[in-house]
């Protein structure tokens, strides 16, 4: 059986982080530089911060992928919430050593500072969804970058308050804080269009005219997340028709009414 134009579409919207599905944009290009040109720098923390949905799980993914071979880095995905977990996976990482015990912070920072740096390129730690620990975790995180011995990479979501980022120790101590945003009106379309290429989908690409993105954009403010929930429904829906009433699907370009239909399904419009 033929597999459908639009499955393969749909697929390649699918809500997850893997380094290989990064996109390139110019704007985008040079903020991952920046961050790049950052981490090299004997500096001691960098911040990535931005909205839900504006890359920053695809940011540290792509970096880990790009840094891996030439250094110590490592990603932790999910926060370990546990203080002692949390330390027993530095050490286990940083200095493969393993604890079968409890290990706090005084005992982890005593192996630190008996660690020789020397020549190697001090080691990375990128943290993703930081701002899900504790303040007193991200006091003890502070602490262990001033023993420049290890470099953290902070990734967070900026929030109305921004109590995290307001603080004084951080403030004194982050020398680069990158600001990921949502995509404009005509950088969401080279992404949906990219991500289709990507997958050889060229004649589906072409149906997003600037007027059928300007409302998908319009209904998702540009955030890459809900883009993708809304790109991948619509295809579904696309799929149902193709299977169902095909004359119902026009083929030169994204039917309005569709991107309204996706809207509603993943709650972009309160029906």
């Amino acid at each position: 059986m033929k597999t459908s134009i639009y499955k393969n579409a749909r697929d390649v919207f699918l809500d997850t982080v893997d380094a290989k599905d990064y996109i390139q944009l110019e704007r985008i290009s040079m903020i991952y530089q920046a961050l790049k040109d950052s981490i090299a720098k004997p500096l001691k923390m960098v911040l990535l911060y931005g909205r839900p949905g504006t890359g920053k799980s695809m940011f540290l993914s792509r970096l880990h992928q790009d840094l891996v071979s030439e250094q110590k880095v490592y990603l932790y995905k999910t926060p370990i919430l546990d203080e002692s977990e949390f330390f027993k996976t530095l050490a286990q990482d940083l200095y493969d050593i393993k604890y079968d015990g409890e290990l706090n912070f005084t005992q982890f920072m005593k192996v630190v500072e008996n660690r020789e740096v020397g020549a190697e390129i001090m080691p990375i730690i990128m943290l993703d969804e930081a701002q899900l620990y504790s303040t007193f975790m991200m006091e003890k995180i502070r602490l262990l970058s001033d023993t420049r011995k290890v470099k953290f990479v902070i990734a967070l979501h900026k929030t109305e308050k921004e109590d995290l980022i307001a603080k004084e120790h951080f403030q004194t101590r982050i020398w680069e804080s990158i600001k990921l945003e949502n995509a404009s009106p005509s950088e969401l379309k080279i992404y949906i269009q990219k991500k289709l290429m990507k997958v050889n989908c060229l004649d589906v690409a072409s149906m997003f005219n600037q007027k059928s993105v300007n409302l998908i954009h319009k209904l998702t403010n540009g955030n890459y997340r809900d883009t993708n929930k809304l790109v991948y429904t619509l295809f579904d829906i696309y799929m149902h028709y193709e299977n169902n009433n095909y004359k119902k699907i026009k083929g030169n370009e994204i039917s309005k009414k569709i991107i309204e239909m996706s809207a509603i399904h993943t709650g972009l419009i309160n029906a």
